[in-house]
């Protein structure tokens, strides 16, 4: 089987592909249906990706286009799931999924929970979510890429962030927001938060007296 890994070429998951007998070709840039065509690619794996996957790749290769993510989807879909598990207290774990036109929302594969405490700090959570995903795509490759497990639907909302919101709330510690506990953490965004929303009511009372 010809795989198309799609994220970082330094990927531990990478020569476990190869060493398992399947052909890897390994890009971290924008693909399309002529790229797939080309290289007779017959499964994908993304990893680290950065791009959004068209529609057109999607048809070429129906459910064989999976995505590794760090969170217990439908919850933290999109950017940071590792800091706003914490910050808005949702289940942590990881996912492997199919790939859909949207932003983590395909249907889900495998997943499971991670146990993680926040005397730990968000660095040492990465990492091991990081394993924890790894070991479950290692352990169940050849189940993944025959397709014999069958997907759910993500029938929950759950949650969703873009990479510029975590920003605004760290600004001030970005020396060290990684390395502080994770209970330091929370309760230093939740200060920021609970002054934004003060101020926000302390305005639209202003606005609502200047009427």
């Amino acid at each position: 089987m010809k795989v198309l890994f799609l994220g970082y070429s330094n990927s531990p998951l990478i020569n476990f592909i190869k060493n398992n007998g399947d052909e890897v070709i390994i890009t971290e840039d924008k693909i399309n249906a002529s790229f797939i065509k080309e290289n007779k690619i017959d499964f994908v794996v993304s990893y680290g990706y950065r791009h959004l996957i068209k529609k057109d790749v999607l048809e070429i290769l129906p459910n064989k286009v999976i995505n590794l993510h760090i969170s217990y989807l439908p919850y933290n879909k999109g950017a940071d799931p590792n800091f706003w598990s914490f910050i808005e207290d949702t289940p942590k774990g990881v996912t492997i999924h199919i790939v859909d036109e949207g932003f983590d929302t395909g249907d889900i594969i495998l997943q499971h929970i991670v146990e993680l405490f926040d005397t730990d700090t968000l660095k040492t959570t990465y990492g091991i979510l990081q394993s924890s995903i790894q070991e479950l795509f290692i352990n169940n490759w050849n189940n993944l890429k025959t397709q014999i497990i069958k997907p759910k639907k993500q029938i929950e909302k759950g949650t969703f962030h873009k990479s510029t919101e975590k920003e605004q709330y760290i600004s001030g510690i970005k020396d060290k927001w990684l390395d502080m506990p994770i209970s330091g953490l929370v309760d230093y965004v939740g200060d920021l938060q609970m002054s934004r929303q003060f101020w926000e009511k302390y305005n639209d009372e202003i606005k609502e007296m200047k009427k």
